[in-house]
């Protein structure tokens, strides 16, 4: 591990302050970032402790939550407004890692945790195009069957780890951040760029800046929403496919729809095209599958993962004809 500093920021001033350095590192519940370390993927100068901060939940005038970025995982999952509201959320955190580790995790790191592509970890026998930019992605002809299938490049073909990202996606959440230019907010799904020709960009995220809180807008369909996370066994594992959706009927017609994915791309995917197809008609079966076979159709699956459109298929249905039921 090579040799860094700790500093405890006491205010979001002071953490800019240390943070704004090209080697520092911000330092949440540290159950990515210590990985990283260890493997010397990552190698920070300095760890800029913000745990102390923005570490409330808090119910907006307007309805919605705003959820400070150093709140545990586990308190975001058991906060009763969460359960009651935002269903979907609750269902992907629960889904996404051990209790041990939902009990150190914190939603800026949960939000920033990098991929983890068997690739990007093996710093002693792997080309790795995001671990050292232009040495190539041993993925695309290697073990790839946990792989993305959409938005992938020729430099990149990691998927995005995380399960209440694919919910935040869903659920159009915004990112409030602070840096030296003062503070600004981002839609959720503009936070994390897909690898084009520079996979070792993660985010849109500026040098040294802070996610400060993650806000959920009202959206009263959203206490008809759920996540589900298809996996090779039940226990702590990282998703092959995962779909977080919320449905409004009206009637046997689809009045709205709120669809992502995770496990198929390079950041949680927001189902845009499925839901456009769906707005305005049957809550069917046969409705549901045109709509995933539409999403779906730009998939480029690799030797190894060509099952995963058929999965995300099928398990977009079974979500949506659940919620359906749900609904009525």
């Amino acid at each position: 591990m090579t040799p860094f500093t700790y500093a405890r920021a006491g205010d979001t001033a002071e953490a800019l302050r240390l943070g704004g350095g090209g080697a520092a590192a911000y330092l949440g519940g540290g159950t990515n970032l210590v990985d990283l370390m260890r493997e010397t993927v990552a190698r920070p100068s300095t760890l800029v402790d913000v745990t102390g901060l923005s570490d409330t939940i808090e119910e907006t005038d307007g309805g919605g939550i705003l959820i400070g970025a150093a709140v545990r995982n586990t308190a975001l999952a058991e906060h009763r407004a969460v359960r009651m509201c935002y269903p979907v959320l609750t269902r992907a955190i629960l889904a996404g890692a051990s209790a041990q580790i939902r009990n150190m995790a914190t939603v800026g790191g949960n939000l920033l945790q990098r991929t983890r592509c068997t690739y990007f970890y093996d710093t002693d026998g792997s080309r790795c195009n995001k671990r050292a930019p232009g040495v190539g992605c041993d993925a695309i002809e290697g073990l790839n069957r946990n792989h993305a299938i959409l938005g992938a490049s020729a430099m990149c073909v990691a998927t995005h780890p995380s399960d209440m990202c694919v919910a935040l996606a869903a659920l159009d959440a915004i990112v409030h951040l602070q840096g030296g230019g003062g503070a600004r907010t981002l839609p959720f799904t503009e936070l994390h760029r897909l690898p084009i020709d520079h996979p070792e960009i993660d985010s849109v995220l500026a040098p040294g800046e802070l996610i400060t809180a993650v806000e959920l807008l009202p959206l009263p369909f959203a206490k008809t929403s759920t996540y589900r996370k298809v996996r090779d066994r039940a226990s702590y594992a990282f998703a092959l496919v995962s779909v977080a959706a919320a449905l409004k009927l009206d009637g046997d017609r689809i009045e709205d729809v709120r669809i992502a994915l995770g496990g198929v791309a390079h950041k949680p995917w927001r189902a845009l095209k499925a839901e456009a197809a769906l707005r305005g008609g049957p809550a069917t079966e046969q409705a549901f599958r045109a709509a995933a076979i539409t999403e779906l159709a730009d998939a480029k699956p690799l030797r190894d993962n060509g099952f995963k459109v058929e999965l995300a298929t099928r398990t977009l249905i079974a979500v949506l004809g659940d919620l359906a039921g749900a609904a009525a």
